[in-house]
């Protein structure tokens, strides 16, 4: 993971801490579900996605600047091997708003579960 990590670059950073706050965010959401998290959690989740997409743009621009310079003799493999390391950050960001989605479809599901209750309750 450190490997992967440090091969994505910089824009690992924001796409980690964008998704690390979405992921707090969801669990709290899951534990307490209440309706004023949901517009941070969809908020966190666009920028987490946008980070890594912006990670990756940033790594194939640097790729795509270094085979044109310096590593214009290497061959194509280069560039395999560039992409696979600029696609490190969508990955960071697939991975982390995967798991805060899960995180949220179980506050969703215990919202649902407290307004059924609710419903349920003779009002006398």
């Amino acid at each position: 993971m450190r490997e992967a990590f440090i091969a994505g670059g910089f824009g690992m950073y924001p796409t980690f801490i964008a998704g690390l706050a979405l992921l707090i965010t969801s669990a709290r959401y899951a534990s307490r579900p209440e309706s004023r998290y949901v517009p941070l959690m969809i908020t966190l989740g666009f920028f987490t996605l946008f980070a890594g997409s912006l990670g990756f743009v940033t790594g194939i621009m640097n790729l795509m600047r270094a085979y044109a310079g310096p590593l214009a003799d290497q061959g194509p493999s280069v560039l395999y091997l560039g992409f696979q390391e600029a696609l490190h950050n969508v990955a960071l960001a697939l991975l982390l708003t995967t798991m805060s989605a899960l995180a949220a479809s179980v506050g969703a599901w215990r919202l649902a579960q407290q307004a059924r209750s609710a419903a349920t309750v003779p009002v006398r």
